[in-house]
């Protein structure tokens, strides 16, 4: 019987003691095995059962040299730059910068649209929020009379009506729970308006469908992952929007900002390890070249990043604020979720083969793993184009109404500033596949394990060792 014949029989638990149900190490496929089932300690790696393999005392040495002085970089940035909370200002009324209330509709009947224009009933909202035109621009028609009870705020229990107009994108039904915008300087009788819908329940539904999800999947690491994604969130909301609207440099808050959840995050769902920190390092490198190919074309491309209503209205309450340098911070953060999946994974492949088989030199770990790497790359480049090119979608639809030339429309600086983020960041995920790689293959194949640490010294097959540190015969 074949040795591959008597892999499904053997045990994933301790070696037998004679060692005659383990194939010799001349067949790699025996190194896959032993990697992923051995028990003993220092020999188990990560395939999803357990952490990476302990490499030398020196090697950690010199990861810690140079991960630790960026980590505490990246913690001085957080103290000098804390905002200390979001700066207060006065609502102006515009776009999502309103008050606003928690409202109930609680009665709908039918209404003829002349009469409700006759009578100068009570405009309806406008286009931001049910999408149509204002009551009395159209005078035929059956429209909805709503009238909404404020539930929040010092008005609560207050009612006032809502002219609905029957080509509205969003009709208003009894008992719907809807956002009321309050105005304190308008007439009393105009001073709320329907804005919005209240999507509470369907979002925090989603939501811990999501989580249940990942935590039913992903186990202890889907847990960990929702505790990163929870802190990378605070960081967001507590530093980086803070810091922004406080007037500090945007570039320089995201580069801190998205350094702490790139430290946080990977560290958190896939442990202290050195291969984590090969990850660390190669992310880190392609997040410099995004952050330098970025500056440099959106100099050239003179984008202003001043190019719709709600980049308008920040810039009109904070004039400050370097909006090309939030631009760029923009494509940093939004960058870096996806350079994690890319860097952890070609570490780990890296590591994989290098379990696999303990013989293969650098430069042969490197053009193993560069295959694997290709292959993700190419989905990756397209899902990041395609999800920026969804996110734009009704832009693009309005160009293909005006019948404009693919050139025009690349030239527009709403089309161009999308160009420039997809592309500057597929270029850092591109180069951060070589780079991780190289990394990942030198220090693996550099690797010089002491006695004692369950592994082989110097390029003896770890996976030739006996379950307990005893070398198996020949």
């Amino acid at each position: 019987m074949t040795r591959m014949e008597q892999h499904p029989r053997r045990p994933s638990g301790p070696r037998r003691p004679d060692g005659s149900d383990r194939p010799g190490p001349d067949h790699p496929h025996g190194h896959v095995h032993t990697a992923s089932h051995d028990s003993s300690p220092g020999h188990g790696h990560s395939h999803g059962h357990g952490p990476a393999a302990p490499v030398s005392r020196h090697l950690r040495k010199v990861i810690a040299a140079v991960l630790v002085p960026f980590a505490a970089a990246v913690v001085v940035g957080l103290v000098a730059l804390w905002p200390g909370g979001t700066p207060s200002h006065k609502h102006s009324g515009v776009g999502f910068d309103r008050q606003t209330q928690q409202a109930t509709v609680t009665r709908v009947v039918a209404v003829d649209c002349a009469s409700v224009h006759a009578s100068g009933g009570a405009p309806a909202a406008g286009p931001s929020a049910t999408g149509g035109s204002p009551a009395g621009q159209r005078s035929g028609g059956t429209c909805k009379k709503a009238t909404v009870r404020v539930d929040t705020g010092k008005d609560k229990g207050r009612t006032f009506t809502e002219i609905v107009q029957p080509d509205q994108s969003r009709q208003l039904h009894q008992g719907e729970q809807v956002v009321a915008a309050y105005e304190p300087t308008a007439p009393r009788d105009l001073q709320y308006s329907v804005t919005d819908v209240n999507r509470t329940f369907p979002m925090a539904l989603l939501a811990g469908v999501f989580a249940l999800a990942v935590v039913v999947v992903g186990r202890m690491r889907g847990v960990m992952a929702l505790v990163a994604l929870a802190v990378s969130f605070l960081v967001l909301n507590q530093f980086i929007l803070p810091a922004i609207l406080q007037g500090s440099n945007p570039l320089l808050v995201a580069v801190v900002g998205a350094s702490a959840i790139m430290l946080i995050a990977l560290y958190m769902c896939h442990g202290l390890s050195a291969r984590t920190s090969v990850a660390v390092l190669g992310t880190l490198i392609s997040l410099s070249l995004i952050g330098l190919l970025g500056a440099q074309f959106i100099g050239w491309a003179a984008l202003t990043g001043n190019t719709d209503d709600s980049t308008g209205l920040i810039h009109g309450l904070y004039p400050k604020i370097d909006m090309s340098g939030l631009l760029l911070a923009g494509v940093i953060i939004g960058s870096l979720g996806v350079l994690d999946d890319v860097t952890v994974t070609q570490t780990s492949a890296v590591w994989e083969l290098h379990e696999a088989n303990p013989s293969m030199g650098p430069r042969g770990l490197y053009r193993a793993a560069i295959r694997i790497g290709r292959d993700h790359i190419a989905s990756v480049v397209n899902t990041l184009v395609l999800a920026y090119a969804g996110a734009a979608l009704p832009l693009l639809l309005l160009f293909s109404i005006a019948q404009s030339g693919v050139g025009t429309v690349a030239d527009s600086e709403l089309v161009a500033e999308e160009i420039v983020r997809t592309l500057v960041g597929s270029i850092g995920l591109v180069a951060s596949v070589p780079v991780t790689t190289a990394l990942a293959a030198l220090v693996v194949a550099s690797d010089r394990r002491e006695p004692g640490t369950g592994a082989a010294t110097g390029s003896r097959p770890a996976a030739a060792r006996g379950g307990r540190g005893r070398r198996r015969k020949r």
